[in-house]
C-alpha cells in the first residue's frame, strides 16, 4: 500500500517570492499562505504558472525605473 501524498501549501513573502511549505506547519515570519494547497507536484506546477519572473519585487521595480529613464 502506498503512503498518502504529503500536502503542501504555497507561501509568498513581501518580495513576491514563492515557496512550498508543509501544510499544517506554521510559516516562518514574513511569509503568508498564497491560497494554494496540494501535493508537491501540484504546488510546483502552480508556482510555475503564477511566478514566471522569479526576481524579487524590489529588483523588478528598480529595473523598471531604470528602463523608464
Amino acid at each position: 500500500m502506498n503512503a498518502p501524498a504529503s500536502r503542501y501549501l504555497v507561501a509568498v513573502n513581501d518580495e513576491e517570492q514563492h515557496a512550498l511549505w508543509p501544510a499544517g506547519t506554521p510559516l516562518p515570519a514574513g511569509w503568508r499562505p498564497e491560497g494554494f494547497i496540494g501535493t508537491e507536484d501540484e504546488c510546483v506546477a502552480h508556482v510555475d504558472q503564477v511566478w514566471p519572473d522569479i526576481r524579487p519585487l524590489s529588483l523588478r521595480r528598480r529595473l523598471a525605473g531604470k528602463e523608464g529613464s
